[in-house]
């Protein structure tokens, strides 16, 4: 029987010619939106003693690869071999910029206090290169005791805030994180591996303060903060400590630090001041967004699916059973598929290619992310197809079926898109959308993870079952009118 469905397809001129043409669609709207987009930043000319606009940086990357966030401010001195770093975190205070009044820019003078995950303590870094390897143990504002390393990892100590004394000590690649609340009872925080650590690495004091976060009408924004903390019974106690702003962007002249942070010392107490973060990533452009144009081969392969079914109806009501519509499903889900899956497999890896010298660099993901995007972007057309193919059967009017898949496939992704319904996302047939998405939430970094930033509310897999169950719900009860369709004839 699907060798019959089979031949039934691809005798039509008409619905071949839309499953190509759904393909071409993803291909050239893809391929076009990567030479096209450009995007600049404005550098300080100190010959020409102007701004000028050039493709903008690359970020940094970190130790897997990973696009991440590397801005604090670091007191260190160089450990060569084993050894530890021990301080007590006294205080932590801040300050954060508030929103500017409606219709003003700048916004008023920056107001007392501290963002959550607002963070000071000791680390061991391989050098002072951004996106290099480390391991650090620290006081949050709100979020208690941490050891984080490589920026991706993060294990949660007790809840306690300051002051607390803080100790980390390396062991060949080993680096061991503790806590004390007296400086003498001293509870494991956790462990880290940093393979391949140098023998001498650099040890100290650090601050940072992610931007505190605010939505606009323009979408998410991240307004200016920082972090001061007080620490003393510092060890070791010798050597000379040196102050690094790790990260520090500077102004469009091209000499002033924007935002820098501090350091002062009084004696055995360090006052450190820093802005930033240590932490992946969350901004850039998803790489599954270079599919977006891809909607409308979408939308084709809706019709093409719709009228596959719709056809058989033209002469009045059939006389089989279900078996046929299984079958039917099987083949539209195989093309839909591919007209899916090979465009997007030419697409992703060009546009990689072809954004990042027009200063447009996609966040970077694995091996396993990457493959995810391509093929499901085939599941989704699959799926999708599927899905429409019941509601033809169910509604057996063209038009109609493929105005209802279009509106419960696309009406929820754009409320969600638009700020008001991303609770649709999980509930929906939009939720297949997921299937697509790269980036990952991360616990320890406070973000926006909203649709419109790339994030869904279920996991790939989750919200692609969702749309899974949708479609077979649908053919089921299409399955259903069939059989009784036939014992009424």
């Amino acid at each position: 029987m699907i060798r019959a469905e089979w031949t039934r397809f691809r005798t039509s001129r008409g619905r071949v010619i839309g499953a190509v043409a759904a393909a071409l669609i993803v291909l050239a709207s893809g391929l076009t939106l990567a030479a096209t987009v450009r995007a600049t930043c404005g550098k300080f000319d100190i010959a020409k003693r102007e701004v000028i606009e050039e493709p903008c940086p690359q970020p940094v990357l970190g130790p897997g690869g990973q696009a991440v966030e590397d801005r604090f401010f670091f007191v260190h001195q160089p450990l060569r071999g084993d050894g530890s770093i021990t301080a007590r975190v006294n205080s932590m205070t801040g300050r954060i910029k508030e929103p500017p009044p409606p219709g003003t820019g700048g916004g008023p003078v920056p107001v007392p206090g501290v963002v959550p995950w607002a963070k000071a303590g000791v680390m061991v870094k391989d050098g002072v290169k951004q996106g290099s390897q480390y391991a650090a143990v620290m006081v949050t504002a709100r979020h208690g005791v941490r050891m984080q390393h490589n920026f991706t990892e993060d294990t949660a100590g007790s809840a306690g805030g300051h002051p607390r004394w803080l100790r980390l000590t390396r062991a060949g690649d080993t680096l061991t994180g503790f806590e004390s609340a007296d400086g003498r009872q001293w509870t494991e925080v956790g462990k880290a591996r940093l393979d391949g650590l140098p023998e001498t690495v650099e040890i100290g004091l650090f601050v940072a303060s992610p931007g505190a976060l605010t939505m606009s009408g323009g979408g998410p924004e991240s307004r200016f903060s920082e972090a001061t903390a007080v620490f003393d019974q510092v060890s070791p106690r010798g050597g000379a400590w040196k102050p690094d702003d790790i990260g520090v962007t500077m102004e469009l002249d091209g000499v002033t630090p924007h935002h820098p942070g501090a350091f002062t010392r009084a004696g055995d107490t360090f006052t450190v001041t820093g802005v930033g973060d240590i932490a992946p990533s969350v901004d850039g452009q998803p790489i599954e967004r270079t599919l977006l144009g891809g909607l409308a081969g979408l939308i084709v392969m809706i019709v093409v699916a719709v009228t596959f079914v719709t056809a058989d109806y033209r002469h009045g009501p059939i006389r089989r059973h279900g078996a046929d519509l299984a079958a039917k499903s099987v083949v539209i889900g195989t093309v839909a598929f591919l007209a899916g899956v090979i465009p997007a497999a030419v697409v992703v890896p060009a546009s990689l290619a072809m954004l990042p010298p027009k200063g447009i660099h996609p966040v970077p993901v694995g091996l396993p992310a990457y493959l995810q995007v391509i093929v499901g972007t085939g599941l989704l057309f699959a799926a999708v197809a599927v899905l429409s193919l019941a509601l033809g059967a169910l509604i057996k009017r063209a038009v109609v079926a493929i105005v209802a898949a279009v509106t419960v496939v696309f009406l929820p992704y754009v409320l969600a898109f638009a700020g008001v319904g991303e609770w649709l996302l999980a509930f929906t047939p939009a939720a297949g959308f997921a299937v697509q998405q790269s980036v990952r939430e991360y616990a320890h970094v406070q973000a926006f993870y909203l649709p419109i930033t790339g994030y869904f509310p279920l996991s790939p897999w989750a919200g692609f079952g969702v749309l899974c169950a949708y479609a077979a719900l649908a053919l089921w009860a299409a399955t259903l009118t069939r059989r009784g369709a036939l014992h009424r004839a």
